[in-house]
């Protein structure tokens, strides 16, 4: 759908903005006139209920502009548009779609809205409001809104769906946006929305989500993929129609009624493909995949989609291990679909869907068209089970955790698979999980107690993958204790709740020796057993709690023989007087007067006027996209924008980003590496030191190179000045003769 912020004309007359309103209203009207029922006595009609939600909508904004300087208005009208266009959703959504912003920015309250409109559109317009305040605060606080909305989620759907097509529309218009709120805006969509989205079934709009803020995350990248994707479109439109002509043959003579086409993928899966396999853009086989829809009647769906797969796999060979089959265990998002990669001509790999119109709607419509369908049958829908199990996750969870997002995300935002009790019932768990994961799905007994599994009759470990199909039995003994260890052994959530209880349970235990200890120490030292001498203790160990100060003093970590370097004062503790620290400068971002200082932070000139360290994890060097993260105890560290932990924390700690950018400096030398893969040949290493040392004069930290079957594989640090010396000297390396491939090192490897 175009929007109408793609308009590049801001200079608009009011009369001129009034037209352009009133055409996106109408526009809205048409894409719902299927949907709109006349109205009785008692009743208005939905035509008028709408008039009156965009003339409360219109009114309420009328005095506010977006960023790009456009009438407020707009924005809610475009995302009515998505939700009606896009996801399929009906009249209530749409007045919902219209008020969203409203109670929050605006004078509206929510009883106006229940007044007008009734509860049920009150309490969506409600969990909007509650939505969006999500990502902008601390993050226990987030984690505390984030359960808040899923709870409305939960009771009901359209909230996020109406969430996303806002989330969609801002990501449309991210354009007028600074940069760090570009970043951030677009972390918060790959972190959560568009797995989101991907959960609801709207495969479309997840698939835009992450390809927009790509656009904005790996700006060179996707300008890069997105040129070579135009470049090579003609050639896979030929391939495309070869691959196809026999197929349309067969499925004619099989007096089938179809569409069959191709649908290139999009440029976020081709990236990601290209980083997990590590392969070029010209290596990734599946740039596109052919789709075959049916018009079939329910009935004879799954047998037209099996017919329609054996005269496919007829023509071409298919690869066995890529045969899904969904038709038979549909997602818990409703999804239905038989996918095969088979062996196309000039021996490329092709992935086909098979699917029918109406799976096809659910796939594109996702939760809207899902609903459709399900009117009438009377199998429980696998939504209902899913926010059955984010229900019972949600009343469990303690309200202080700030892991609830990434727990939630594990839990609910990835593919599912499917395993069987002993007695063949059916359970569905998020790919990845374990043994242990299942015993907790069971019951919170059965996990606690768990000291093995049998899977498929095998016996297993409890951190034993778990895999589509597989048949599980769960060994118990009630002597079993949970250990730490078992949080790694778990991706639920119900899991990793229970087994922390269980913890805690058994540290209040442990630390109530700790207790009695600690008191006996501090009175045989003089000392008062008082809050205020146990908060000298906890704070001197750098310890959360005085639970943790006696646990730790139980286990023996902490050696109560330390109390003699403390002073006492009467019966009070005074901790011994620390060594004077380094000076350093501290920066206040909790004062609103120094909030523009602490925005920019220059690198290099004026490192010696504010520490910071460099992030391990992706190992900036000056030049690269960097955001400065304020971490407690350590200051200020500071990340690439594309670091592998960039998302989470640009998503979950928005508040504690500072904008940093880097002074050119020649003086300080940074230490990074590059990876460089070549045919073994005599001299490649003399080739190669030669250049960085010789001809570059750059140091060397640390070289390793391996030969192996004719391929050498070459690790080497060095110490750069900036990103440009980086790219000059991957550049050289590349016009090496023998050598394939020069990358930077992004991991802790450096």
């Amino acid at each position: 759908m175009e929007t109408v912020e793609a308009i590049p004309q801001y200079n608009l007359t009011q009369d001129q903005e009034k037209k352009l309103i009133l055409r996106e209203y109408r526009s809205l009207l048409r894409s719902l006139k299927p949907k709109l029922k006349s109205g009785d006595k008692d009743k208005p009609d939905d035509k008028e209920l709408v008039r009156r939600a965009f003339e409360i909508a219109a009114e309420a904004h009328k005095t506010m502009r977006r960023k790009s300087g456009e009438p407020y208005i707009l924005h809610p009208l475009a995302v009515a548009r998505i939700c009606v266009e896009e996801i399929g959703l009906g009249v209530r959504s749409t007045i919902c779609a219209l008020l969203h912003d409203t109670v929050e920015d605006t004078d509206v309250t929510l009883d106006d809205v229940e007044k007008t409109f009734g509860v049920e559109i009150a309490r969506i317009v409600d969990g909007l409001t509650k939505i969006s305040n999500v990502i902008d605060v601390n993050a226990s606080q987030q984690a505390e809104n984030f359960k808040k909305i899923l709870l409305t989620l939960t009771d009901d759907p359209r909230v996020i769906l109406i969430k996303l097509a806002d989330r969609l529309h801002n990501m449309r218009t991210l354009d007028s946006m600074k940069r760090e709120k570009q970043l951030k805006i677009s972390s918060e969509t790959v972190y959560v929305y568009a797995p989101l989205a991907h959960r609801m079934g709207l495969y479309n709009i997840k698939t835009e989500l992450e390809d927009l803020a790509m656009k904005y995350l790996e700006p060179e990248e996707y300008k890069e993929l997105a040129r070579k994707l135009s470049e090579t479109k003609r050639e896979r439109s030929r391939y495309i129609n070869e691959f196809i002509k026999p197929l349309k043959d067969k499925l004619d003579k099989g007096d089938f009624d179809f569409e069959i086409y191709g649908r290139p993928k999009s440029i976020h899966s081709i990236w990601n493909k290209m980083r997990k396999k590590g392969v070029t853009f010209e290596e990734v086989y599946d740039l596109f995949a052919i789709r075959v829809i049916l018009n079939s009647s329910p009935e004879k769906e799954k047998e037209d989609c099996w017919k329609v797969y054996s005269m496919i796999t007829d023509e071409y060979t298919p690869s066995p291990e890529r045969l899904r089959d969904w038709l038979s265990n549909p997602k818990s998002n409703g999804y239905e679909a038989l996918h095969t990669t088979v062996m196309g001509p000039q021996g490329k790999w092709v992935e086909v869907q098979i699917r029918t119109k109406r799976m096809n709607e659910i796939a594109e419509k996702g939760l809207a068209a899902h609903w459709k369908y399900k009117e009438g049958a009377n199998d429980e829908s696998r939504f209902d089970k899913w926010f059955q199990q984010i229900r019972e996750v949600l009343h469990t969870q303690d309200n202080d955790s700030v892991d609830f997002l990434q727990d939630f995300k594990t839990s609910f935002l990835t593919e599912e698979i499917y395993v069987y009790t002993p007695k063949g019932d059916v359970k569905m768990l998020p790919v990845g999980s374990s043994a242990l994961d299942f015993a907790f799905s069971i019951h919170s007994a059965v996990g606690v107690q768990c000291i093995g599994a049998k899977v498929n009759h095998k016996l297993v470990p409890l951190g034993h993958k778990l895999h589509s199909g597989d048949q599980i039995e769960i060994i118990t003994s009630s002597k079993q204790r949970p250990t730490e260890d078992w949080l790694n052994f778990v991706v639920t959530a119900k899991a990793k709740s229970k087994i922390k209880d269980a913890l805690k349970e058994e540290k209040r235990r442990i630390a109530d020796e700790g207790k009695y200890l600690v008191q006996r120490k501090l009175e045989n030292f003089g000392a008062v057993y008082n809050q205020h001498n146990i908060d000298i203790l906890t704070g001197y160990y750098k310890l959360g709690s005085s639970l943790d100060l006696f646990y730790q003093v139980a286990v023996k970590n902490i050696d109560l023989h330390e109390l003699k370097e403390f002073h006492l004062l009467g019966d009070r503790l005074e901790p011994p007087k620390p060594m004077k620290p380094a000076t350093e400068v501290r920066i206040d971002f909790s004062s609103p007067v120094g909030k523009k200082d602490a925005e920019l932070i220059i690198f290099g000139e004026s490192s010696d006027k504010i520490v910071y360290t460099l992030a391990n994890c992706c190992k900036p060097i000056p030049g690269d996209d960097v955001f400065g993260f304020v971490t407690t105890g350590k200051g200020l560290t500071i990340h690439r924008t594309n670091c592998p932990n960039a998302a989470k924390l640009l998503s979950n700690f928005g508040h504690r980003v500072v904008k940093t950018k880097w002074a050119k400096n020649k003086e300080i030398s940074f230490l990074t590496g590059v990876q460089i893969v070549g045919m073994d040949d005599v001299g490649v290493v003399n080739k190669i030191t030669n250049l960085i040392s010789g001809e570059m004069r750059l140091n060397i930290n640390a070289i390793t190179i391996e030969a192996k079957e004719g391929v050498f594989e070459g690790n080497i640090k060095i110490y750069v000045h900036d990103k440009e010396e980086l790219d000059e000297l991957v550049h050289r390396l590349k016009q090496l003769s023998g050598i394939q491939t020069v990358d930077r090192f992004d991991t802790e490897n450096v």
